[in-house]
Formats: C-alpha cells, structure tokens, sequence
C-alpha cells in the first residue's frame, strides 16, 4: 500500500465511485481526499444488497461533488497515473454517460429502477 503526502493526486474509490482527488490530510487509516473529478458514478439501489428492488430501500446516489472532502480508507487510495486532472463537470457527464449504457445492456427491473433514478440525478446535475 502506497503512502501519500498532503497535496498528492489520487484516485480514491469512496462507496462504489472512484473519484480523482488531492490528499488534503493523513488521518491515520483514512486519507482525507479533496474531490477533483468523477472517474466512476456511484451506482443506484441498495449497497447492502446489490441487484436487489424487492423489499430494500432503493436509494438514489449522487457523486461527491466538487471540492467536497471524504475520509477514504487508504487501502482505496491509489496513485493518479494520468497526465491532468479531468474537469470536474466534464467527467461528471462523463461518468453518468458509462453507467446509463452499462444499465441498458440488460433489462432487469433493478436496471431500469437505476437508469430512472440516475436520469433524475442527471437532470439535478445539469440544469441550466
């Protein structure tokens, strides 16, 4: 497991998104990531039980946004290899794109319950 110093870039995978930020502080097991840009959108629905839409809470995830800070524990820090930060919003639309076409590949009633609730996200996101 790497170490990283205040000001490093990271890729940190917070709950099930990945995310580029910038290590603002060590905090013993956890690094405390500044939010940068969006590699992975979070997917919809219930993290403890994945797949599922009968009797769970299906919930609706949004991605960290914008300079937010999140306590990452450091086994899900790694080193940003890339050449430049990607702009926030750009990886934003970027990232919902790729989970809207992974949900169409397949109908199933909890791709449909996920692509409902990430369109609504994509329209608090970008409306103008």
């Amino acid at each position: 497991m790497a170490e990283f110093k205040k000001g490093a870039l990271v890729k940190a995978h917070y709950k099930t998104g990945i995310y580029v930020g910038e290590v603002v502080e060590d905090r013993n097991r956890f690094y405390l990531v500044k939010i940068l840009a969006v590699d992975k959108h979070p997917m919809q629905g219930d993290l403890h039980n994945p797949g599922q839409t009968e009797d769970v809470f299906f919930h609706q995830r949004k991605a960290l946004s914008l300079n937010e800070k999140a306590n990452v524990q450091k086994e899900a820090v790694h080193p940003f290899e890339e050449d430049t930060v990607p702009d926030y919003e750009a990886s934003l639309k970027q990232a919902v794109e790729k989970l809207k076409t992974k949900l169409t590949r397949r109908e199933t009633e909890f791709n449909h319950n996920a692509k409902q609730q990430l369109e609504d996200l994509e329209n608090q996101y970008f409306k103008s």
